[in-house]
């Protein structure tokens, strides 16, 4: 558990400074287009490098530390989009299709709903 847990760290760690770099590195353009290029930026890029791993890792024998260093650690520390979009693909994949268009709604929806409670109650 400690193994994993440090593994986890240590990936969470580079894709934290990933995200910082690559967002420094596109804050310019978020001025010019008046946009958050650069999240959005991570979170489709992210997005894409979880689907190559995904699908390169789905069948074959890889150790699990390797999927934690790079999955759940870098592009978990990268950008958590990238999961959920994982999750919402395999629930698709499973034909689950009320539960993936619950996940997004729901996810997306009561998460911006709970953004604007925590501002009303960080703002008294």
């Amino acid at each position: 558990m400690i193994k994993s847990v440090l593994i986890v760290g240590l990936g969470s760690f580079m894709g934290g400074v990933f995200r910082y770099v690559l967002s420094v590195g596109l804050s310019r353009w978020g001025k010019i287009l008046s946009f958050p290029i650069s999240i959005f930026m991570v979170n489709i890029l992210g997005c894409f490098l979880i689907g190559i791993l995904y699908g390169y890792f789905k069948n074959k024998e890889v150790d699990s530390y390797l999927i934690l260093l790079l999955m759940t650690g870098v592009l978990g520390g990268f950008t958590t989009f990238s999961t959920f979009s994982l999750e919402v693909l395999q629930l698709f994949q499973q034909n689950e299709l009320l539960k993936a268009t619950f996940y997004v709604v729901g996810s997306v929806g009561l998460g911006i709903l709970a953004c604007f409670l925590g501002y009303i109650i960080g703002n008294r």
